[in-house]
């Protein structure tokens, strides 16, 4: 083998590495809402959430990353060890989809793919469009790159160094060994059996060669979720433990089995190379996939008791929270459709805490709690750190490719948190007031308490129905119709409780100290108002329903 072959194999090997991710991304972005909604079906049935494993890996063509997203959502406190087992189990059979693509002897129209899928790229402007190109282009490209390193792979047959290699190699215990090594150097078991695959194809390897590498590497595999858990909490770290358990043990009681039944009719070689004759790249795509298919149904029945082995090694440990972000986490910046999706639930997350502000900052005015002004101040310094976190999260998600209409969501979230976070400082200027009001300073007359709770009530609707059109993204004819009208009543009234301030103060029934306390409490009431209204019509609906003529 000269040193171009080694060139051609290294060319073949990054276009095949470089059409695997090109094509995952492209699937992952077309999928898209389709992608959320599958992640929404988790569940504790691990059955369905390993279908959901499945199907979420077949999409993205890559177990690691469904496997950092487990541990992400895991770390989130999204999904706790029971309900990431399905999905893990899942995941490592929805990665031989890509062998299954590769065993197909398409390679003479593979070239098709890549034209179209590049001139849809170039040509067409629109992104979701252009996603689709982007598989096409990344299909061709993959194959292209295959078939590369099997033609520089030709000179290999003939070599009696790379001959005494495989010999040596093809035994259990250093085949195995083997496997895990470069696919935990790849960090990626699609990677390892395109190689095997494309050497199969040359004819420098026949499956006998390499069944205990394929068992190797779906152990090697594991590496990318324990570097995903490095910093994780103590939850996390055990989704990666188990994920390596599961692996290995299938794979050292498959290894048993295949070595005892090597001598019989029954072999897996005997098996593979009779159900498919002459095709040695679809032989190595069956073993792979029968592998994780039987490994699968084998483990998921006893989940429970490697669950309980996983804590055996790693104990549960009470750990400090920081009590900031619940939804978001950098593995999951990995699939951003899931990381709009969560974004978009910590944004509702802070909706909810500006909300619980002003409630608590009304109840300090109007019931004169001094305890409801000290958990104000608690609430707004989880309130200013969330929207710092969320705010760096964004600007993340906007540095990945996603889809236009998510981008457009994303700059939305961008802003509705601005005014979130003006809601919790107006809540403190109303707690401000409050206290000069519980301390005496100022006193306000009955008729100014009343005109206060008038205005309370109308601003706590307006928040009520502007955060439910935000959060769950709903552009209501009803609620929109409510809220700009609320809006307009606000500022009526406002005008005329300060008329009535003027009036009060004229006639003596109020003080000048009085009067500022009630004057700053319109005003932070207004602006909160306001800020009620820019979050509910913050969002770029794709739909957006007609208000009826009445």
């Amino acid at each position: 083998m000269s040193v171009y072959d080694v060139i051609g194999v290294l060319g073949g090997l990054g276009l095949f590495l470089y059409g695997m991710k090109f094509m995952g991304e492209g699937l992952e972005l077309a999928a898209g809402s389709k992608l959320r909604t599958l992640l929404e079906k988790i569940t504790s049935n691990r059955f369905l959430a390993m279908l959901v494993g499945v199907l979420v890996t077949a999409v993205i063509q890559s177990s690691a990353a469904t496997d950092a997203m487990v541990i992400g959502f895991v770390n989130a406190g999204l999904m706790n060890l029971g309900q990431s087992v399905g999905i893990l189990f899942g995941s490592k059979i929805g990665t031989t989809a890509t062998s299954l693509l590769l065993s197909i002897n398409i390679k003479d129209i593979v070239p098709i793919f890549t034209f179209i899928g590049v001139a849809v790229i170039i040509f067409v402007k629109k992104n979701n469009y252009r996603y689709y190109g982007q598989i096409a282009a990344g299909f061709g490209i993959l194959f292209m790159g295959m078939t590369f390193m099997s033609e520089s792979f030709d000179g290999l047959k003939s070599s009696p160094i790379f001959l005494d290699t495989i010999r040596t190699i093809s035994s259990p215990i250093l085949g195995f060994l083997i496997g895990i090594i470069i696919t935990a150097i790849m960090q990626s078991s699609s990677a390892t059996v395109g190689i095997l695959m494309a050497l199969g194809l040359s004819g420098a390897i026949k499956l006998e060669d390499c069944i205990y590498i394929i068992y190797g590497m779906n152990v090697g595999a594991c590496m990318p979720v324990f570097l995903s858990s490095a910093g994780a909490n103590r939850q996390s770290k055990q989704a990666a433990l188990f994920n390596f358990l599961m692996c290995f043990i299938g794979a050292i009681i498959l290894m048993g089995v295949t070595m005892g039944l090597e001598a019989t009719p029954f072999s897996v070689n005997n098996i593979f190379t009779h159900l498919l004759p002459n095709n040695v790249p679809g032989q190595i795509s069956g073993v792979h996939i029968v592998f994780n298919i039987v490994r699968t149904l084998m483990l998921i029945p006893v989940s429970g008791l490697l669950i309980r082995l996983t804590k055996l090694i790693m104990p549960d440990k009470d750990e400090d929270e920081d009590g900031i972000t619940v939804y978001l986490d950098s593995r999951i910046l990995t699939t951003p459709p899931v990381a709009v999706q969560q974004t978009e639930k910590e944004c509702a997350r802070l909706a909810q805490l500006a909300r619980d502000s002003f409630e608590l900052s009304l109840d300090a005015v109007l019931n004169k709690s001094s305890k409801a002004i000290s958990k104000v101040e608690e609430n707004e310094k989880v309130v200013d750190k969330l929207t710092h976190s969320i705010t760096k999260y964004i600007v993340k998600i906007n540095g990945l490719d996603i889809m236009d209409y998510d981008r457009k969501v994303m700059g939305a979230m961008y802003n509705a948190i601005q005014d979130l976070e003006r809601i919790g400082d107006r809540s403190e200027n109303i707690c401000e007031a409050a206290s000069k009001i519980i301390s005496g300073e100022a006193v306000l007359s009955d008729e100014a308490m009343k005109e206060l709770k008038t205005l309370c009530e109308i601003v706590q609707q307006i928040l009520e129905d502007s955060f439910y059109m935000f959060s769950n993204q709903s552009k209501d004819p009803n609620l929109t119709e409510a809220v700009m009208k609320a809006e307009d009543q606000i500022d009526e009234y406002c005008e005329l409780f300060r008329q009535n301030h003027i009036r009060r103060l004229t006639k003596g029934e109020c003080t000048a100290e009085a009067g500022t306390v009630f004057i700053e409490l319109l005003t932070n009431l207004e602006r909160v108002g306001d800020h009620a209204v820019t979050v509910a019509f913050c969002i770029p609906y794709k739909h957006t329903p007609q208000i009826a003529n009445t």
